[in-house]
């Protein structure tokens, strides 16, 4: 919704719109420009400049164009969308599908399948918040504006925006639970691959062991972000990710083109309406063949 609307408020009587765009309703100061040179802004429905100061009970209304791009192409594919309301989706990406398009590839991603499931609209603009590893399936959020994809980044490792996840490990882990609190860098000579390293940057996963044997189940809570995070934390501690080319060992007739780790679940406090939500997905069955003894 690139229309931005906010009744002002006794307290907010006397600031500026510029104020109110940027503190109150949370706007980037790159949105804010482009809604003063590319959009418009209203008061009580007449154009002003962003420096007029407000009364109580006016309206204000804020509108931000959407950034023009190329359309992608479209790719029809089953798509899961598990949650969806005005300003995001809540979808269960399939693996191996990249979340996002990369530089050096050509490949279809979860930007095409959702661009063919929406009817290839003739604006689309591709905003997601969270990424999965191409390897990596489960839940991840993509917004519908550049103002609501700016909020729930914000909240990104913070307790109002909260991501599990479930993974299959080789081996068992030292402890039955436990906080990993180990730094991740990009491991030297490398492109893509990453390592517990002193120099690197904070990097925190929360586990608790659901199932032990030759190999394990666990469930992991991300309270840092960093590239790889879970699968360099497992692999450090002798534990890889079932199938993690990068990490263990590939298994691509049991796991063609994936490893065993899954989004399970998202639980956020609505970066709009306040109200808390939680969106939870299953352990895909060819993750569960791995551990055919766990109940």
């Amino acid at each position: 919704m690139p229309t931005h609307t906010v009744i002002i408020q006794p307290e907010m009587e006397g600031k500026s719109i510029r104020s109110i765009a940027l503190s109150r309703i949370g706007m980037s100061s790159g949105q804010f420009k482009r809604a003063k040179f590319q959009g418009s802004i209203t008061l009580d429905g007449q154009r002003v400049t962003a420096d007029v100061r407000v009364k109580a009970g006016q309206t204000l209304a804020l509108f931000v164009p959407e950034v023009s791009g190329s359309q992608p192409r479209a790719l029809q594919m089953p798509l899961s969308i598990v949650y969806e309301d005005d300003f995001f989706w809540v979808i269960d990406k399939p693996a191996p599908l990249p979340s996002a398009p990369s530089m050096n590839r050509d490949t279809p991603t979860l930007e095409n399948a959702l661009f063919a499931h929406l009817g290839e609209p003739e604006s689309f603009v591709y905003r997601p918040v969270n990424r999965l590893d191409k390897g990596t399936s489960g839940l991840m959020i993509v917004a519908k504006d550049a103002h609501v994809q700016y909020l729930l980044q914000q909240m990104l490792h913070t307790e109002d925006f909260i991501r599990e996840y479930v993974a299959v490990v080789d081996g068992v882990l030292p402890q039955d639970e436990g906080l990993i609190n180990l730094p991740i860098a990009k491991a030297d000579g490398a492109t893509v691959r990453r390592e517990v390293r002193e120099d690197g940057k904070e990097a925190r996963t929360s586990y608790r062991v659901l199932h032990k044997g030759q190999r394990s189940v666990v469930r992991l809570k991300l309270d840092t972000g960093r590239t790889h995070q879970i699968r360099v934390h497992m692999a450090h501690f002798g534990c890889p990710v079932t199938g993690d080319f990068l990490y263990g060992t590939e298994l691509p007739e049991e796991l063609p083109g994936r490893f065993a780790l899954h989004s399970a679940m998202i639980r956020l406090k609505h970066p709009v309406t306040g109200v808390w939500l939680q969106a939870e997905s299953g352990m895909p069955e060819g993750i569960r063949k791995l551990v055919p003894e766990m109940k």
